[in-house]
């Protein structure tokens, strides 16, 4: 319900979303589109349309392919970590679920193997490759080579990433500057925004 509140009272038209939070914005619709037809203002609040990325929505667990890859699964070695180090990432990718089995040139034979799907969708996303022609390239391969592959891609995309998240924490100054700027823009924004509803509903 709050997130579906926050969506609303800033009247989005698109929000980026995983796979299993298309829920939340499914809720925003059914809201925004009885308040627009209860109060006959058609688009008053526009029906906010799902950002999901195409080639990998949903990204799961370093140790078990069922699951998705949260920060609050107790396991750090479950995910990848913005500011990880280089040593962290390519000791976390060694150590991720695999199976015993070689890789296959094809998608379908990947069907019931979890750990060995998600670590191939994790590298076609990171390095913007199509999964079937990484499927081509590694087919035969050990997981050995497949993961010092992915492990060099995501220390490349992610390691910078860190350093300048790092950078940024220094200077709090700026951090609180930058805050309070977002803070006045979106007050203006949704108090502008609950005026014209309280208009709508006759509360004013």
């Amino acid at each position: 319900n709050l997130m579906a509140a926050d969506i609303l009272l800033y009247r989005a038209t698109h929000v980026p979303v995983g796979a299993d939070q298309k829920q939340h914005l499914e809720l925003s619709r059914d809201i925004a589109q009885k308040f627009n037809n209860d109060f006959k203002k058609e688009n008053f609040l526009p029906l906010p349309e799902p950002l999901i990325q195409k080639n990998i929505s949903r990204v799961m667990s370093l140790r078990d392919g069922k699951k998705k890859m949260s920060k609050s699964e107790e396991s750090d070695y479950s995910r990848i970590n913005l500011k990880d180090s280089p040593e962290e990432i390519i000791k976390k990718i060694k150590k991720a679920k695999t199976d015993s089995l070689p890789l296959p040139d094809n998608e379908k034979e990947l069907l019931n193997r979890p750990e060995a799907l998600n670590l191939l969708n994790i590298y076609s996303d990171i390095t913007n490759s199509n999964l079937q022609k990484v499927l081509l390239d590694m087919k035969g391969k050990e997981f050995s080579y497949v993961k010092n592959q992915l492990a060099d891609a995501l220390v490349a995309i992610i390691c910078p990433i860190g350093k300048k998240i790092r950078e940024l924490m220094a200077d709090k100054g700026h951090l609180e500057k930058v805050l309070n700027k977002g803070k006045e823009k979106a007050k203006i924004k949704s108090e502008e925004n609950l005026k014209k509803v309280r208009e709508i509903i006759g509360l004013i």
